[in-house]
């Protein structure tokens, strides 16, 4: 093992202790935004949240470190276990909870506050791409920030580099490509209701 694996097994280790106390947060958190829960065991023992936040908050700090990857791998382990597909890059803040969770996707260049609650099938994704003169895409920041105490529900995609204002609520199936100011809350149209189907005539 040479020096710089040496500087990076050090800094590593100096960053659990930091990894740990996020991870405490959003087991907090889950206990905090679901009545469904009986005692914290039960969060850290059945809620695939739990072990999607180990392996992202490790693999984001290794990502941090420059340690190539591993921390992709890490995050893969966990997105093949819950359904959950956190990129390693993408910026995530204490008391961070995510509601059944099966779907979710941040992409690489997202930055989430604190206190933000995600449930199923939510999409924080890029809207589009930008290419370099030889045809390749171009990593700049494509994903969206979710400021402190936003709530996204399920099935909601938020695309492109907007900024969701905190204390907003999101509601399901939105379909989001703007800014959303602080203490907002988008709602997608109400549903039409039509009479009962006669002689068998649909839609």
């Amino acid at each position: 093992m040479g020096a710089k694996s040496d500087d990076v097994l050090d800094a590593f280790m100096e960053g659990v202790s930091e990894v740990s106390r996020l991870i405490n947060t959003d087991v907090e958190a889950v206990t905090q935004n679901d009545p469904a829960v009986t005692d914290i065991g039960e969060v850290i023992l059945c809620y695939p949240v739990v072990k999607v936040m180990l392996h992202y908050r490790a693999a984001h700090l290794l990502y941090t470190l420059g340690v190539p990857r591993i921390p992709r791998m890490l995050t893969e382990m966990a997105h093949s276990a819950t359904g959950i597909d956190i990129h390693p890059a993408a910026k995530i803040g204490e008391y961070f909870a995510i509601d059944h969770g099966t779907g979710v996707v941040i992409g690489a260049t997202s930055i989430i506050g604190n206190h933000v609650m995600l449930y199923q099938g939510v999409t924080l994704g890029a809207k589009n791409f930008k290419y370099d003169e030889k045809g390749q895409p171009m990593d700049l920041p494509r994903h969206p920030i979710l400021e402190d105490n936003v709530t996204v529900y399920s099935n909601a995609s938020i695309l492109g580099r907007v900024t969701i204002g905190h204390d907003t609520i999101i509601g399901g199936n939105v379909w989001l490509t703007h800014d959303v100011p602080p203490g907002s809350k988008v709602l997608q149209s109400g549903a039409i209701q039509q009479p009962l189907f006669q002689d068998g005539s649909g839609i």
